[in-house]
């Protein structure tokens, strides 16, 4: 149980290091931009190889794999619906539109973009007594461009560097939190709910990428961002097969 806490909270833990490299130096739009997009392309190969594939190698039946993918999907998009009305919408945005909206949404909005794949590492070590490396990997390169694309909008929205910084750290502890509950909550299940479980991972993050990550990484990336993201599936994807 603490090795998934540590491994967890490890894996967020880049987001202080994105939040303290964007509060340290002044990083340009187009930058950031490119760097979510390299960041959606790690995401997008974790997804395919690290959750789908697992999941139906797990699974008695593609329903289970279908059923969870498409219930990770809507969760998330009722989540994030929800948020964006109460104020956290732009909490990934780099230009400081942030600044207007409310603190506590733009938390749980990270929160809700994180605990899906932070459970999925208290998960793996359950099944398998170790953290995939492929996995945690991803996970902690694509916390990078998040964190520093908030922190730069946070920053322009007049936010207090303290604040930005606690709320960051308050955030990784969650993750550990989240993967501590993926270790305690699945011990008993059949493979078909760890399928499941895996699966509603994989559509929640990938309805995340496609309503915050990748808008965001086009709008100030431009058409290079294609380029990019190919990039990040290609580094996440070469990891997975070493693993």
């Amino acid at each position: 149980m603490a090795a998934s806490f540590g491994w967890g909270t490890l894996a967020a833990s880049s987001l202080v290091i994105g939040a303290v490299f964007a509060l340290l130096f002044r990083i340009s739009l187009r930058s950031i931009g490119l760097i979510m997009a390299f960041g959606a392309g790690v995401l997008i190969s974790a997804v395919a190889f690290d959750l789908v594939e697992e999941a139906v190698d797990k699974s008695s039946g593609h329903g289970w794999v279908v059923g969870g993918f498409f219930a990770g999907c809507l969760v998330f998009f009722g989540g994030d619906w929800l948020i964006d009305r109460l104020g956290g919408g732009d909490r990934k945005d780099a230009d400081g539109d942030q600044g207007s909206g409310s603190a506590l949404a733009i938390v749980l909005g990270t929160v809700l973009d994180g605990i899906p794949e932070s459970m999925v590492i208290g998960l793996t070590i359950y099944e398998g007594g170790a953290v995939g490396a492929a996995y945690l990997a991803a996970v902690f390169i694509s916390n990078l461009p998040e964190s520093i694309s908030s922190t730069s909008g946070l920053l322009a929205g007049g936010w207090e560097k303290a604040r930005i910084l606690w709320m960051w750290i308050a955030i990784a502890v969650i993750s550990g939190v989240a993967s501590l509950a993926g270790y305690g909550l699945f011990q008993n299940s059949s493979p078909d709910t760890v399928a499941f479980v895996l699966a509603f991972a994989a559509g929640a993050i990938l309805t995340m990428l496609a309503e915050t990550m990748m808008p965001e990484a086009f709008e100030h990336g431009g058409k290079l961002v294609g380029v990019v993201t190919a990039l990040g599936f290609a580094v996440a994807f070469t990891i997975h097969t070493l693993d």
